[in-house]
């Protein structure tokens, strides 16, 4: 064990007994431990000691607050989506699952803003605001599978980000649970918050190395009413990358703009073992995304 951590032992695994349920702490499921010890990238794997799911902010700082006491190392794991083994346990210890903290807890319409567990699924949340007629923009390309508190903890980005912005713009208020045990909210709920230190923003992007994400409150705007989709084909990549800043000169500003040369493009259809129908003098293309 490294930097002064120290190994799980059975009187710990006894404590998380008795404040979470039986099906919570995973200890002896050789797999699991290795599974949950990996993210998507697959390139590292440290088997986790111990797995605990909580399903309350009270039972994450009763766990951050023993593991910090007792020098235990602490992971927290979303949906595992990372490709830079952001959710490893590197130092082994405790993997703290946020895979319960599921829900969408209020669309307010009237404000704009929903409030939101971070282990809700960035498509399935966005697609539940598009039935009240509001919109979240953020669409890194893990959309389908990442957790919204791993997009607040990595300040994803996405091809949206060109038009709307990132995760970080859309984030009005967090609660955490510290290290200590200690429960803050970091901001409020308004779009206009002055006084002092911009917690919020600190905490984006720490990826967990500040504290946990319990609750999210997200800043919504109105659903865009039209959209399109255009694939622009060109003869060479130069001018493909040329058209880009011409397109934003004529006050044109895409959701999304994404190019593709003509070798990814390859790539893909043999994938998908489909016929390549593109005209070999074609060298790349702009994927434009208009609303």
């Amino acid at each position: 064990m490294q930097q002064g951590f120290r190994i799980i032992e059975q009187k710990d695994i006894e404590y998380f007994q008795r404040i979470l349920p039986e099906n919570q702490v995973i200890y002896d499921d050789p797999e699991k431990l290795l599974a949950y010890g990996a993210d998507y990238g697959g390139e590292f794997n440290f088997k986790a000691e111990l797995i605990l799911i909580p399903k309350t902010k009270e039972e994450i700082s009763a766990i951050a607050e023993y593991c910090n006491i007792q020098l235990i190392a602490l992971t927290v794991r979303g949906a595992g989506t990372s490709l830079s083994a952001a959710t490893v346990p590197v130092y082994g210890g405790v993997i703290l699952s946020m895979e319960k903290f599921n829900r969408i807890l209020k669309i307010d319409t009237e404000n704009f803003q929903a409030h939101v567990e971070p282990g809700v699924i960035n498509e399935q949340f966005a697609m539940e605001v598009e039935k009240h007629g509001l919109y979240y923009p953020p669409d890194p390309a893990s959309r389908g599978s990442s957790f919204l508190g791993g997009n607040v903890a990595h300040a994803s980005g996405g091809p949206r980000a060109i038009k709307y912005g990132t995760t970080r713009d859309y984030i009005l208020n967090l609660e955490v649970v510290l290290a200590d045990g200690e429960i803050i909210e970091t901001g409020a709920n308004t779009l206009k918050f002055s006084t002092g230190y911009n917690l919020t923003h600190l905490f984006i992007g720490s990826e967990g190395t500040l504290g946990i994400i319990t609750r999210i409150v997200v800043r919504l705007i109105p659903l865009p009413k039209y959209r399109m989709l255009l694939s622009a084909p060109f003869a060479s990549i130069k001018s493909a990358a040329d058209c880009v800043p011409a397109i934003m000169k004529e006050g044109i500003i895409p959701s999304a703009l994404e190019f593709m040369e003509k070798d990814a493009i390859d790539f893909t259809l043999q994938y998908l073992n489909l016929d390549n129908t593109f005209d070999e003098t074609i060298k790349a293309h702009l994927l434009i995304d208009l609303d």
